[in-house]
């Protein structure tokens, strides 16, 4: 079944138009022009008001604000969070500053469902994430470009996702979904994690006001660039409050080379909701700017990383009783030097060349312990109150024992408190906002030019 139609204009060079990995920057009308002009025209379904024509979806979101950091860096054009919401290494100044994405990630996409029998269906996914104050296309890897080389001091705000300006950076998916069997789907799909921290993470998985939303590290298995999985099988199930779910990756790819699998068992009832995960990911990647001395002999645009095989466990669950609802989260990463190494000079997630491999960080395991907590208050049916709390705990993994900031490999910790306040303005169109702030310790402040960041927000986010 075709997308396009014969007659819309500009279509036909839309929908045939190649796409060119080496055009990042302006992809985004690109991408967004594609999915309006290849789409059927988007009309009101009567059921839900959702821009829906014949079983396809448009939907999206645009979310902006003004932020203040008290320990912050400069804006990123390229980055979808856009500036420093936690502590880094790289907070310097007290900065004040446009701010995309608070509560969620700006996007457009399509999604589709077209019957194939009376128990088979037909589906699919695709999304584009933008950073609404430059509009570009998502893209973490270009903002860590653009520190090559730089002093701490100087650079801008930037940080390792799985957007790393492809096209489609959010899901693109394709499969076949049934109420008596469950849905199963090929393509670059959302880990089981990662659909875990957006339901139970008490702050929605935000940017701007949780550390699991941010930073990627829990719903990635401990790398934020696995919390999507390109060219991976995924399957759910439900029946009378319980969900099971498996995910596997080949690997094989450039951009993630070592295979990864999840699985996941659950329950609702009575307002109780509980899930518990268990996963593996060979040569996970975690990206990185180059070092001035790295950056001396490399590619300008090309990249560090550090490769690790990375296994966890993680048990979440939330109760849900009138206006209250409580959420609480633990998950246990262990990280080991990789069982295949990989050679410096491939190509990674969004066709960046990593010119620099770290094989044998962990000379003993790390194991990095995260536990979250939170609570949300319904005042009316139109306005909410959230508060939550975010501490990851790590071991000493170096060859020597330390608790100190001598090292990134001493043991050390890392805390961040929030409240947000959210008001509907309109079923689509809400505004928000609130507080965090984040403090870090011993080893894993190891480097940093502060160890704290105070970050407020307001913001407004349109939804459709």
């Amino acid at each position: 079944m075709s997308l396009c139609l014969r007659n819309a204009p500009f279509q036909s060079a839309l929908c045939a138009a190649p796409f060119r990995p080496g055009i990042r920057r302006n992809l985004l009308s690109i991408g967004i022009g594609a999915l309006l002009a290849c789409a059927p025209i988007a009309t009101a379904s009567a059921a839900d008001s959702a821009l829906t024509w014949n079983g396809i979806t448009l939907y999206g979101a645009f979310d902006i604000g003004v932020s203040y950091q008290s320990h912050g860096a400069p804006l990123s054009q390229d980055w979808m969070v856009g500036v420093q919401y936690l502590i880094d290494k790289k907070g310097d100044k007290s900065i004040t500053s446009v701010a995309p994405n608070g509560l969620s990630q700006s996007k457009i996409g399509l999604r589709g469902k077209e019957a194939l029998t009376d128990d088979l269906s037909f589906v699919f996914d695709v999304e584009v994430g933008f950073d609404p104050q430059s509009g570009n296309l998502a893209d973490a890897l270009a903002s860590l470009t653009h520190n090559n080389g730089k002093p701490l001091a100087n650079q801008t705000s930037a940080g390792d996702s799985s957007r790393a300006g492809q096209l489609f950076n959010g899901v693109a998916v394709a499969g076949l979904s049934s109420p008596m069997w469950g849905t199963a789907t090929l393509g670059r799909n959302n880990t089981l994690l990662l659909d875990n921290i957006l339901k139970y993470d008490p702050m929605g998985g935000s940017y701007a006001f949780s550390v699991i939303g941010l930073s990627g590290v829990v719903a990635g298995m401990g790398d934020t660039e696995d919390a999507r999985l390109d060219g991976s099988l995924k399957y759910l199930y439900s029946a009378e409050g319980f969900h099971a779910g498996a995910l596997y990756q080949p690997g094989k790819t450039d951009s993630s080379p070592g295979k990864a699998w999840q699985g996941n068992v659950g329950f609702e009832y009575a307002g109780f909701s509980v899930d518990g995960i268990y996963g593996r990911k060979d040569d996970a990647i975690a990206a990185a700017s180059l070092s001035a001395a790295q950056a001396a002999s490399a590619p300008h645009d090309s990249l560090a990383a550090t490769i690790s095989d990375n296994t966890s466990y993680t048990l979440a669950g939330s109760y849900k009783a009138g206006p209250w609802k409580v959420c609480l989260g633990y998950e246990h990463i262990k990280y080991e030097n990789p069982s295949n190494p990989l050679e410096a000079g491939f190509s990674g997630l969004g066709g960046y060349l990593v010119s620099f491999t770290n094989n044998a960080a962990f000379p003993k395991p790390k194991v990095l312990q995260a536990s979250w907590g939170g609570v949300k208050y319904l005042i009316t049916p139109d306005f909410d109150v959230t508060a939550a709390v975010y501490h990851y705990d790590q071991n000493s993994y170096g060859l020597k024992h330390c608790s100190d900031t001598s090292a990134a490999t001493c043991s050390g910790n890392y805390n961040a408190y929030s409240a947000m306040a959210d008001y509907r303005l309109s079923k689509r169109f809400d505004v928000y906002g609130g507080v965090m702030y984040s403090k870090v310790a011993g080893g894993q402040a190891s480097g940093y030019l502060h160890d704290s960041n105070i970050s407020p927000m307001v913001g407004m986010r349109l939804r459709f």
